[in-house]
């Protein structure tokens, strides 16, 4: 899936210690895809969590755009 209002694919998450710490990821074939070796520790299997578009305002639960 896509942002549910541009449709863009490319979002990011703020680690919730630092909420100048981001790290960019983008869906594909319902995947969260980041970059080699940046996936966030904070992320876990099964846990959703905030995503935020990068090309839009939109920000919602990231089982909204998988």
């Amino acid at each position: 899936m896509a942002c549910p209002i541009c449709g863009s694919m490319e979002f990011y998450v703020k680690d919730p210690e630092d909420q100048y710490e981001i790290y960019e990821f983008e869906v594909k074939n319902g995947n969260l895809n980041f970059p080699q070796g940046s996936e966030p520790p904070f992320i876990k299997p099964g846990v959703d969590f905030e995503a935020f578009c990068e090309q839009c305002a939109w920000h919602g639960k990231a089982s909204e755009i998988r």
